[in-house]
């Protein structure tokens, strides 16, 4: 589904538009035309496509002479197979993507993210059903649900399953993906082992050894499939997990920044050969993803009622308002009426800039190794050479200078990148204590009773 401007500028209109602001942005400046003026560009109907509409709608884009389309996908296979066939320029895209074809886990083609587009801003949502068989295992404060709760008192509902020879069926978005290790994380956490993928022995099922059956199910149809009773619960980003409180089909019961804080969500996604042969339109499109992410942040959330109220069009994200403002204005409601402060929910700029952290990259590797994606042992060395080649900090470095010198932005808005500032200090997991240091992978590893560690292997 294609998306049509909702501001009332005409296509040629925009184009001369577009013509006038290449021309004076590149007056003097270090990044010149864009080569490639006409863009396609790929989304999946969450919240956290923002920034795209945001620019687009904003005419951040425009201020770049691109003239962007931005057009919905129906599943993240479509839209990674769309970018690597050169049918999309770029996507929004899960954050794992990029390293899973730096890897060779899913093509030999070579994906980079030169921008991160959001950070934390998903979640664990199961059927109300089975919350009220959790419920009495968790532990309560003024009559309310202390957070984050933990996945052991999903494990006897899981066992129960099990006894009657039931499948415990969670969904998640895509196998190389944020929601499914977020979900096998919750799990193992839990005692719950969410099985291992098997790629040596042909076993791409992810269920080696689990205890509860993980599959795709795209996220619109989320709430669909679990009304159906296919699922019993699933991890996905929003509005689908406060589309399930509105609906009373489900209670979310844990969000990512608990389980994870802070850690890159989506990127935003193109091959490395389009940077290589369009530099210039790669600049300028990181250029004005940039603009907006510190629009959406701004001000502590001022604009996002604006942002709900554009991303909620059906060409965007397609659902109602007071579902998408739930998250996107900075609370989250847990059971119906459990409505919690959480400002950092969905955060796209604020604290982190949209840098592509090799740190976050070592986090993803380390997850597709915990579960067998990458299916034997890698040196230290290797995670923090192979997350650098797919997460091109340089690529926004330079852009968002550009931005500084046209004074679009200002240095105070970024960090100082004159030090290397791709790893994050050392932070430990709200939901079991953990801490995970970027440039320690392999002990990071070793701290997981229930994940492949060292010279492990799925026999």
């Amino acid at each position: 589904m294609r998306v049509q401007s909702s501001r009332v500028r005409s296509r040629v209109s925009r184009w001369v538009a577009a013509l006038l602001a290449a021309c004076s942005a590149t007056a003097g400046a270090a990044v010149g035309p864009p080569e490639k003026e006409g863009l396609k560009l790929g989304f999946i109907k969450l919240t956290d496509m923002a920034p795209l509409a945001i620019a687009y709608e904003k005419g951040y884009f425009e201020d770049e002479g691109l003239y962007v389309t931005l057009e919905a996908q129906s599943n993240w296979k479509v839209l990674f197979d769309g970018v690597i066939s050169g049918v999309l320029d770029g996507a929004h895209m899960l954050a794992p993507m990029p390293l899973a074809a730096a890897t060779g886990v899913t093509t030999s083609a070579e994906v980079i993210a030169p921008l991160t587009l959001s950070y934390n801003g998903a979640a664990i949502t199961v059927a109300s059903a089975v919350w009220a068989e959790m419920k009495p295992n968790v532990a309560m404060a003024d009559g309310k649900p202390v957070h984050p709760i933990s996945a052991s008192a999903l494990k006897p509902v899981v066992e129960s399953y099990r006894e009657v020879g039931k499948p415990f069926n969670l969904g998640m978005t895509f196998p190389i993906g944020t929601h499914n290790y977020m979900l096998r994380y919750w799990l193992a956490a839990g005692g719950i082992h969410p099985g291992y993928y098997a790629p040596a022995k042909g076993d791409n099922s992810g269920s080696v050894d689990a205890q509860a059956l993980l599959s795709v199910v795209p996220p619109p149809q989320m709430v669909p499939t679990m009304s159906a009773g296919t699922t019993v619960g699933y991890c996905v980003g929003e509005p689908w997990n406060q589309q399930a409180v509105f609906t009373g089909l489900g209670v979310p019961v844990v969000t990512s920044e608990n389980i994870w804080p802070d850690g890159t969500d989506k990127v935003f996604g193109i091959t490395k050969s389009f940077a290589e042969r369009y530099p210039n339109t790669t600049v300028r499109l990181v250029k004005a993803i940039i603009r907006a992410a510190a629009w959406l942040d701004a001000d502590d959330n001022a604009n996002r009622a604006e942002a709900v109220r554009i991303i909620s069009q059906s060409t965007y994200v397609g659902a109602e308002e007071k579902v998408m403002a739930n998250s996107m204005t900075g609370t989250f409601e847990f059971e119906k009426g459990d409505k919690r402060p959480i400002p950092d929910f969905n955060k796209f700029f604020r604290g982190y800039y949209g840098y592509p952290y090799a740190s976050d990259a070592v986090w993803w590797l380390t997850q597709m190794r915990r579960w067998g994606h990458i299916p034997e042992q890698r040196s230290d060395s290797w995670y923090l050479e192979t997350a650098k080649a797919a997460y091109r900090g340089d690529i926004f470095v330079t852009a968002a200078r550009e931005l500084i010198a046209e004074g679009k932005m200002k240095a105070e808005d970024f960090p100082d990148f004159s030090t290397d500032i791709s790893f994050k200090p050392p932070r430990k997991s709200p939901l079991d204590g953990i801490e995970f240091d970027g440039r320690q992978p392999n002990a990071y590893l070793d701290q997981f009773p229930i994940g492949l560690k060292g010279a492990e292997v799925v026999q």
